[in-house]
C-alpha cells in the first residue's frame, strides 16, 4: 500500500528536523572548549621594577673664574729696570716680578744705618760716663747735679736712637719695595709696565690669577629660581675633557637677575683638576633633587586611564592595575613615589593594551 503525499511531506520535514538537531548539538560540544578556555592572553613584555639613583637636573654652559685674582701694584715711586715675567708664566708666592730703580732707596738705608751706629757709640760713651760719675759722687769727688745732667744725656741720647732705628726700617722696608714681587702662587694674567716705565706708588703693573682653587659661574633661567640653594651638587665638564668630571658645590647665589638674559647666576668652587683656565667655558649639570633608591620603571610601563597614571604588575599570568604617583622623567625612565614595589614585575610593552586582571603572555622578559 503506497502513502500519500502528505504523509511523504511530513517525513521529509521530520527527517530534516532531526539533522538540524544533531549538527546543533555537535556545534554546541565544539563551542564548550572554546568558552571555557576564556579571553585570549595579550602579548607583552615586562621587567622588574628596581631601585636606583634618580637625579632632578638642569644644564648650562659656566665660566670659569679664578678665584684670586689681585692686583698687584707698587708700593714706591721709582722707574722700571727689569721685568722678570711675562703674560702666561707661573709664578710662586716671592717670586721677582719686576725691580725699580733703588740706588736713592738704599742710599737712605745707608744714612739711617750710619746714624743708628753714631747714636749706639754715643750712647755706649755716655754710659760710661754716668757709670764714673756714679762712683766719683760715692766718693764724694764730684755733685749729684753733674751725675743728674750726664743721665739725662744719656737717656736723650736712647730716645734719638729709638727714633733713628725707626727711619731705618722704614728706609730698609721702601728699598726692599724696590723688588716687586708676586703675593701668591698663580699666574701672570697682565702686565702694565715696561723697562724705562715710572710708575708711582698703588700704580697697578701686574694682575695674577690663581689656579688652585677656582670659582664658576653659571647661569639658569629665573624659571627655577625657587629651587636654588647654596649647597647643592653640580658636576662640570670642559669641552676639551668630556670623561673627566669635576665635583662642586654651590657657594653663591647672586642676588640680581641678569637684565639681558633674565638669568640667575650660580657660583660653584672647584678645584682645578690641572689644565683648567680663567676664562675657559666648562657644560655645567646641576643635581636639583636626588634620591639613591627611588623606585624607576620605564617609562612606557606608565598609562593613563581614567583612574590616573597607572602601572600594570604582572602577576600568575595576570595584569593587575596600579594607580601611581609619579616623579622624575628621565632618559625614558619614570620615578614611581608609590603604587609600586621594587622587584616587581611590570609590563612595558602592550601595556597601554591591557586592563585590570588581564590575562597576559610575557614574551621577553627584561
Amino acid at each position: 500500500m503506497h502513502g500519500t503525499p502528505m504523509n511523504r511531506y511530513t517525513l521529509v520535514t521530520l527527517a530534516a528536523l532531526a539533522a538540524a538537531a544533531l549538527t546543533a548539538c555537535s556545534k554546541s560540544d565544539d563551542a564548550a572548549p572554546a568558552a571555557a578556555a576564556g579571553p585570549r592572553p595579550t602579548l607583552i613584555t615586562a621587567t622588574l621594577a628596581e631601585a636606583r639613583l634618580m637625579q632632578r637636573v638642569e644644564h648650562s654652559i659656566g665660566k670659569v673664574e679664578s678665584k684670586s685674582a689681585p692686583r698687584v701694584a707698587a708700593e714706591v715711586d721709582g722707574r722700571i729696570v727689569a721685568v722678570a715675567v711675562d703674560v702666561g708664566q707661573h709664578v710662586a708666592q716671592g717670586d721677582v716680578l719686576a725691580r725699580l730703580d733703588d740706588r736713592d732707596f738704599r742710599l737712605n738705608r745707608d744714612a739711617a744705618q750710619a746714624e743708628t751706629r753714631r747714636l749706639q757709640a754715643l750712647i755706649g760713651s755716655q754710659g760710661r760716663q754716668v757709670e764714673r760719675l756714679r762712683d766719683m759722687v760715692k766718693n764724694n769727688f764730684t755733685t749729684e747735679s753733674v751725675l743728674e745732667d750726664a743721665a739725662a744725656q744719656l737717656e736723650a741720647l736712647n730716645e734719638q736712637l729709638k727714633a733713628a732705628q725707626a727711619r731705618l726700617e722704614v728706609a730698609q722696608r721702601n728699598l726692599d719695595r724696590t723688588v716687586v714681587r708676586a703675593p701668591v702662587n698663580g699666574q701672570v694674567e697682565q702686565r702694565s709696565v715696561d723697562v724705562g716705565d715710572y710708575v708711582k706708588s698703588g700704580t697697578p703693573v701686574f694682575q695674577l690669577a690663581t689656579r688652585d682653587l677656582l670659582r664658576v659661574q653659571i647661569p639658569f633661567p629665573e624659571t627655577i629660581a625657587a629651587q636654588l640653594r647654596t649647597g647643592l651638587a653640580v658636576e662640570l665638564v670642559s669641552p676639551t675633557a668630556p670623561d673627566a668630571v669635576v665635583h662642586g658645590t654651590v657657594r653663591e647665589i647672586l642676588p640680581m637677575i641678569g637684565s639681558n638674559s633674565r638669568a640667575v647666576q650660580l657660583v660653584a668652587e672647584v678645584s682645578n683638576p690641572g689644565d683648567w683656565q680663567p676664562g675657559s667655558s666648562v657644560n655645567a649639570r646641576l643635581i636639583l633633587e636626588e634620591y639613591p633608591d627611588a623606585v624607576a620603571v620605564p617609562e612606557t610601563s606608565v598609562v593613563r586611564r581614567p583612574a590616573g597614571e597607572v602601572v600594570y604588575v604582572i602577576r600568575d599570568g595576570k595584569a593587575g592595575q596600579r594607580v601611581v604617583t609619579t616623579g622624575i622623567r628621565r632618559q625614558g625612565v619614570v620615578q614611581i613615589l608609590d603604587g609600586v614595589a621594587a622587584g616587581e614585575t611590570v609590563a612595558v610593552d602592550g601595556a597601554a593594551y591591557l586592563t585590570d586582571q588581564a590575562p597576559v603572555s610575557v614574551q621577553e622578559p627584561r
